[in-house]
């Protein structure tokens, strides 16, 4: 279980949400059960997820910087890390702490908690 592994899981997420497919990613990589906790403090359950990125505005850019993963077995994982993403615009970054708890479905991993800190500018 390494940390490319997982991280690159998390830049093929990010890059969904700026190319505007952020439903359909999530939607296949996260569990039945899976939940966001979000920064404006609102719990989503996938479902939730799917329908609220399919309407999303797309961000314009990321930047996930001082990552570090945490094992928690032989099949889980939470990765952590500072996240940075740009709308169009002169808008502020929105700056979070993130943590991601993948968990293994067969041969592939599978998002079970994101949550979201955000980080006062």
């Amino acid at each position: 279980m390494g940390l490319d592994e997982l991280l690159e899981l998390e830049h093929r997420g990010w890059r969904s949400l700026c190319e505007g497919t952020g439903g359909d990613f999530y939607g296949q990589l996260m569990t039945d059960n899976g939940v966001m906790v979000l920064a404006h403090g609102q719990v989503f359950r996938r479902q939730d997820v799917i329908d609220s990125l399919s309407e999303a505005p797309p961000w314009r850019t990321f930047e996930i910087t001082e990552e570090r993963i945490i094992p928690l077995s032989e099949s889980s994982a939470a990765l952590v890390y500072l996240g940075r993403a740009y709308r169009e615009g002169t808008a502020p970054a929105f700056t979070a702490l993130m943590s991601s708890v993948y968990v293994r479905r067969g041969t592939e991993w599978a998002l079970a908690v994101y949550q979201q800190t955000p980080v006062p500018g």
